[in-house]
């Protein structure tokens, strides 16, 4: 099984505690694909610039990402500018220029467009129904948004809702978006709005997955050194979406796999900036710090 994701290529510049890094690949779809290529094969479907570093698409396809659905258009592609401070949980964003994702229009083949699990990482609510009403008969539909989307197209998010299986939100959206502050409340809230099932990520506290035959709460990995969180929330949907995608069935037990993976996978990305650890990882890493994560609960 395949799995295709629709999200942002970019450039990313980031400050943190640990240093400063400019220009880094980055992005949601990026971010997201270095964890589900281990489970399956990725169809990357964003927008780049013509000042797209030609480097970063021979590394793209070197880690056997379907890049035919990867527009390379006039203009500049899309550049994101962060802070961290005190609280990595959370970054400050100094500049954001949308480029050549201002006018995307996703496209895709007509194989492509059979294919079963699709993830609509962050991006306009617009683009992210532009692509999905191109898809025919979807088994698995993921989506996440942000904050912006909620505060400025709530109504088209809401929309969308309707249509996915699973809502991917961190703690402040499901908030932002349900109007509740106890986040069991939120997702119930939130499912209200359409979605099959819902998941919340807590960051440094882990993650919490709720549909109405089940509750499963589980912790973040610990990692004693977080150097860059940026694209975390993102390879966790990776690594979760990677793993049902390749199973092929949503049940209690492939759920709570899905979670693990994702956040032994998440754990990997905050250990350097951008993409530098996880581009290097192999399934057998995966598998050793999940046996590692096991030992950290009494049973």
């Amino acid at each position: 099984m395949s799995i295709v994701v629709l999200g942002t290529v970019a450039l990313d510049s980031v400050n943190t505690p640990f240093g400063k890094r400019k220009e880094l690949l980055g992005g949601s779809a990026a971010h997201f694909s270095m964890a589900a290529r281990l489970f399956t094969k990725v169809n990357l479907v964003a927008i780049v610039g013509k000042d797209f570093p030609r480097q970063h698409i021979s590394f793209l396809e070197s880690k056997d990402l379907n890049l035919s659905s990867l527009i390379i258009d006039k203009g500049k592609t899309f550049r994101w500018e962060g802070e961290y401070r005190g609280d990595l949980n959370t970054a400050l964003t100094l500049n954001t220029e949308l480029g050549v994702l201002s006018v995307f229009k996703p496209r895709i083949s007509a194989q492509q467009s059979g294919i079963k699990n699709i993830f609509l990482a962050n991006v306009d609510p617009d683009i992210q129904e532009h692509l999905l009403r191109k898809m025919r008969n979807p088994q698995l539909v993921g989506l996440d948004s942000m904050n912006y989307w909620i505060n400025n197209k709530r109504k088209e998010l809401t929309r969308l809702l309707k249509h996915v299986d699973i809502y991917v939100a961190n703690d402040q959206e499901a908030r932002a978006l349900s109007g509740e502050t106890n986040i069991i409340k939120a997702a119930k809230a939130l499912k209200g709005y359409g979605a099959k099932m819902v998941l919340i990520k807590k960051g440094e506290h882990g993650v919490l997955f709720y549909t109405d035959k089940f509750i499963f709460s589980l912790p973040a990995y610990p990692v004693e050194k977080v150097i860059d969180p940026t694209g975390a929330g993102d390879t966790f949907a990776g690594g979760f979406m990677g793993y049902l995608a390749k199973t092929g069935k949503i049940n209690a037990l492939a759920i709570k796999k899905a979670l693990a993976y994702g956040t032994v996978a998440a754990s990997f990305n905050i250990e350097d900036f951008g993409l530098n650890r996880t581009r290097r990882l192999i399934p057998q890493d995966l598998e050793r710090r999940l046996n590692k994560f096991k030992d950290c609960f009494l049973f």
